[in-house]
């Protein structure tokens, strides 16, 4: 019998549809099962990951941004990100009972109440669009309804939270990226972004911005962590940070453990060993270092920071589920999401609250978005801008 909090959190999630910001099932099928639900049918319990449907209905999902990623380095990005949305309209093809397509807040909302999973896009990489506004539109019209400027690497227009800063920021053609997205409706995603990234962002944007997947840099230094001072610009902009389950980015110790991890790694590589021995090492050494596991609390912990430094309305959830190495107990795949909301509830937060961060917020900003984009297409025409005209390249 459930706790009157997990109960309590089961109702919740019936009333609202709970709308994750970020899962990379889309990448594990490319990677491991040749991007065909013949070898992974997702329909009945797959343990090879951390999604299929019959978890999905147990966590209670109500919407889920796909996530549409591709190596910063990889050859073709356009064609190859056009691949991963394309897969994502052949699963809500292939399952029509469970998902539906959403374009709007208001398709997620009708077709919760119906009882099926919304299912959207979300490019992992402005790399993919090529340095190409018409690109860029296309990815809209597939369905796709935000964009992460950069992934690990810098794009030609915009600095990665985790490259070398090459453009201070946004470079011009960047900023006409923004621009172009607020004019179709597409959130612009600040993960992966670099502060100064961020801050471009916020002082040319129009409408909010989201942070697909992310956590607070108060609790673990990260460069892929929100700071304080922009979690409240962040808020001020109305937008959304949306919290996620990987490890490095909201424990501390696990942040450590891969900091030694990677030096045992390239100290094994100066070694000269050969690959399958330095497998082997590796493998010995995590087996005598297990990493220190952190359980569904430290999520909560973020958000609780993050609801005291930019206010509920600006909080999500942003899992990272098939992106994640090792989750957080109580938090091992798609299936567990009323745990965290439980534990929410066990530490006082109110319905109207939990309900924000379950969904309305993002609801929110999505309608905020489309409002913007009505009213930019009425005074702006397309872009035709090019790099080779703003950037000089």
């Amino acid at each position: 019998m459930p706790s009157d909090a997990q109960a309590r959190a089961l109702r919740l999630l019936s009333d609202v549809p709970l709308i994750d910001g970020h899962n990379d099932l889309p990448w594990e099928l490319r990677a491991n099962f040749h991007s065909s639900f013949d070898s992974l049918d997702i329909a009945t319990a797959q343990s090879a990951v951390m999604t299929d449907i019959p978890r999905l209905r147990t966590g209670k999902v109500g919407a889920q941004f796909w996530s549409t990623y591709t190596p910063s380095d990889i050859e073709q990005p356009a064609r190859a990100g056009m691949e991963q949305v394309d897969l994502v309209h052949r699963m809500v093809e292939r399952y029509p009972d469970v998902f539906e397509w959403a374009s709007t807040a208001d398709d997620i909302v009708r077709i919760h109440r119906a009882g099926e999973i919304a299912s959207m896009a979300g490019l992992e990489g402005g790399h993919m669009i090529e340095n190409s506004l018409a690109l860029l539109r296309a990815f809209y019209r597939e369905g796709v309804r935000y964009m992460t400027l950069t992934h690990s690497r810098n794009t030609d227009w915009a600095d990665a939270a985790t490259d070398t800063l090459a453009h201070g920021g946004l470079t011009p053609f960047g900023e006409e990226v923004v621009r172009e997205m607020n004019r179709v409706g597409m959130l612009v995603d600040l993960s992966h972004a670099s502060d100064s990234t961020m801050w471009d962002v916020l002082r040319v944007t129009e409408a909010p911005v989201v942070l697909s997947h992310t956590s607070s840099r108060h609790f673990t230094p990260h460069p892929r962590n929100i700071p304080d001072d922009l979690a409240q610009a962040v808020a001020q902009n109305g937008g959304v940070i949306m919290v996620t389950f990987v490890l490095p980015f909201i424990s501390q110790p696990a942040y450590e453990y891969y900091e030694l991890s990677d030096s045992v790694t390239e100290r094994l590589r100066r070694a000269g060993l050969a690959l399958d021995a330095l497998r082997d090492s590796l493998r010995s050494w995590r087996e005598a270092n297990p990493m220190p596991v952190p359980d569904v609390g430290v999520v909560a912990d973020h958000m609780d920071h993050l609801r005291a430094v930019a206010g509920v309305d600006h909080i999500g959830i942003g899992s990272d589920f098939d992106g994640i190495g090792v989750p957080p107990n109580g938090l091992e795949d798609v299936g567990q999401f009323p745990n965290l909301i439980a534990e929410l509830i066990r530490r006082g937060w109110s319905d109207e609250d939990v309900r924000k961060v379950i969904g309305l917020n993002v609801l929110r900003i999505m309608r905020d978005a489309e409002r913007v984009a009505v009213r930019l297409q009425q005074t702006r025409p397309p872009s035709v801008s090019r790099i080779e005209d703003l950037d000089g390249r």
